[in-house]
Formats: C-alpha cells, sequence, structure tokens
C-alpha cells in the first residue's frame, strides 16, 4: 500500500507583468514504504518543484498549487502552516541540495539537530544532546561530540551533507526526500552517503524519493524511476527495465550522454541536442519534440499522453522500440 499518493500535482508560478509559468504539470507517482523512487531529468524539468510542493515549502505568494499529495490517507495540500510543521521533520523530511544555504550559519550543528529531537519527539535537552552525538556518529563524521559546538562554515561539504542528513532522519520520518544529495562532492563522499540512505530505508522501512540527475545514482539506489521533461513525467519504469531499454527519446538521450566502463576507447559521447529551453508547451504538442531525435509532424501537432508501456508508463507517439535500444548501447 502507498504510503505517499501524488495525483495530478501542478504548481504554476504568477508574476506581474509576465506570462503564468508552470514548472510542475500533472504530475502522478506513488512511494510504498521501504521503496526508494527516483525522480530524474536535467535541470528545470521540475523535480525540485515537485518535492518542494510535496513539503509545503514553496512560497506563499505568486504560486499556485492543485492536485493531491495524500501521505497517510492525508492530503498535505489542505493542511495550515501549523499542521505541516508539526508533520515536517517528525513524519516527512527533506535532504536539500546544497548544505551550505540550507543549515543556520549562526547556530551550532548540534542545537540544531536537537531543536528537531526536542520538538518532535519530546526529549529533554541534555538526552537531545546526547542523541544528536549518535546521530553525527551514525553518517559518519569523527569526533561527533566536538561537532556539535562547530558551525556550518567549519564543516568540510561532505560533512555538512552528512550533518543535514542527520538532521533529516532524527525522528525517523517515515518518508524521506533527498534533493540532489551527492552533488559537489567527491566520488568517495558519494558513496558513502549513498550507501547511508540505503541503509535507512531498509533498516527502518522509510520510503525515499531521490532527486537527481546522475544516473549512476538511480542505477545502484532506485527502485522505480520516473524521467520527468518540462515538468511531467514522460517514462516511469521499474529500474532494471529502463536501463535495459528505455522507450522514450530522451531517456535513451540521457542514458547515450554518459560514459560507459564497456565502450570502446575513444567513443564519443552522445550528447542531447539544444537545452531545456527549447520546447513547446504540453498543450499543443510534445514538448521534447525540438530536440527530439524521432519527431514526426504529430508529435509537434499533437499533445502525448502518458500510458501504460511494456510494465511501464510512457508518454511518447514515437518511442525508441526496445530491440533498437539494446542495439544502441543503452543497455547496461
Amino acid at each position: 500500500m502507498a504510503l505517499l499518493e501524488v495525483r495530478d500535482l501542478s504548481v504554476v508560478f504568477r508574476r506581474k507583468g509576465t506570462a503564468p509559468f508552470t514548472a510542475v504539470d500533472g504530475v502522478s507517482f506513488d512511494v510504498e514504504p521501504g521503496r526508494t523512487v527516483g525522480l530524474v531529468g536535467e535541470s528545470g524539468s521540475g523535480k525540485s518543484v515537485t518535492a518542494l510542493a510535496i513539503m509545503g515549502l514553496l512560497p506563499g505568494r505568486g504560486r499556485e498549487v492543485r492536485g493531491s499529495v495524500r501521505f497517510e490517507s492525508v492530503d498535505l495540500l489542505t493542511l495550515n502552516d501549523r499542521q505541516l510543521r508539526d508533520r515536517r521533520g517528525r513524519d516527512l523530511a527533506m535532504v536539500f541540495q546544497d548544505p551550505l544555504s540550507s543549515l543556520n550559519p549562526v547556530i551550532p550543528i548540534g542545537l540544531q539537530i536537537t531543536e528537531v529531537l526536542e520538538r518532535h519527539r519530546g526529549m529533554p535537552r541534555k538526552q537531545a544532546r546526547v542523541e544528536a552525538a549518535d546521530l553525527l556518529n551514525r553518517v559518519g563524521i569523527p569526533d561527533p561530540r566536538r561537532r556539535l559546538s562547530e558551525y556550518p562554515h567549519q564543516l568540510s561539504g561532505g560533512m555538512r551533507q552528512r550533518a543535514l542528513i542527520a538532521i533529516a532522519v532524527a525522528c525517523r520520518p517515515r518518508l524521506l526526500i533527498a534533493d540532489e544529495p551527492t552533488t559537489a562532492l567527491d566520488v568517495t563522499i558519494q558513496a558513502q552517503i549513498l550507501a547511508l540512505l540505503s541503509e535507512l530505508v531498509k533498516s527502518t522501512d522509510t520510503a525515499l524519493i531521490m532527486i537527481t540527475h546522475d544516473l549512476g545514482v538511480v542505477a545502484g539506489l532506485c527502485d522505480e524511476v520516473n524521467v520527468m521533461y518540462g515538468g511531467r513525467v514522460v517514462e516511469r519504469a521499474e529500474r532494471h527495465a529502463l536501463f535495459n531499454a528505455s522507450r522514450h527519446p530522451y531517456t535513451h538521450g540521457l542514458l547515450a550522454s554518459i560514459p560507459r566502463l564497456d565502450a570502446p576507447r575513444g567513443e564519443k559521447l552522445v550528447p542531447i541536442r539544444g537545452s531545456v529551453a527549447d520546447n513547446i508547451p504540453w498543450e499543443h504538442a510534445c514538448a521534447f519534440a525540438p530536440r527530439c531525435p524521432n519527431a514526426l509532424d504529430r508529435c509537434r501537432q499533437v499533445r502525448p499522453e502518458l500510458v501504460p508501456d511494456y510494465g511501464g508508463m510512457l508518454r511518447c507517439h514515437n518511442p525508441v522500440g526496445p530491440l533498437m535500444a539494446a542495439e544502441q548501447g543503452v543497455s547496461r
């Protein structure tokens, strides 16, 4: 049974003097306990806005949120600020992309962790400080008791990210959203953080939403993958099915543009042409059509719908065939 059910989630930003901008356009997906669901796509595809809408962290003015986000049968979009604050940290938690800007620069790390424990678990200050040190130790920060008194600028990038994860998991949330948690970290630290998140999901049955553009992270962590483009899900598949034979030309392009260990020496990568700004409104056509090597006249005239396809979901008029995808080197 799904812990989180997102249905037709749309986010429109409005600014005086400019046309409304739809950042998220009818996104739907489920997340079950103990499962990891990935949101994948280039920057600007709507991944982070989707997460912020789920958490109720979008700005209060100049935006319109429609649809439903049901967490344990409660629609989070109908809750007021006080009700959301009671759930955030306790039931829902988020690891933000940039820990330096997410952590309070003038408050010690220890106080930022104990605040969560006191607020949501009712711990006295002394016990919360012991628990905070244990959390820092569990996320791999050396000399955790000393680090409790340090400020974010005194920690390395990897330690700040670990501290942010410690705050997020302090109350053992049922749902954790990780927004690019390994961005700007070296490879060894990335591996340690991903292992930490994987262990959290397995040991506590936490549901995890992993937001990333790194397909290597997806391959090692996610159970199901939602590929987003222009604010919509264009392909949904189980991890192995996606990597073995991607169907949407956009997914195929993402996979073809990353290095492979088994590729012949000197083989060049094949990037997706253009940028995310080169699109057509979804209301009239396929937004990816201007960049798509498989585009037909119909793609620029008829809006594609998300329909069942080979056990997953696909939004495309002219998809890449499974056999063709494997022959062109997408299979991994």
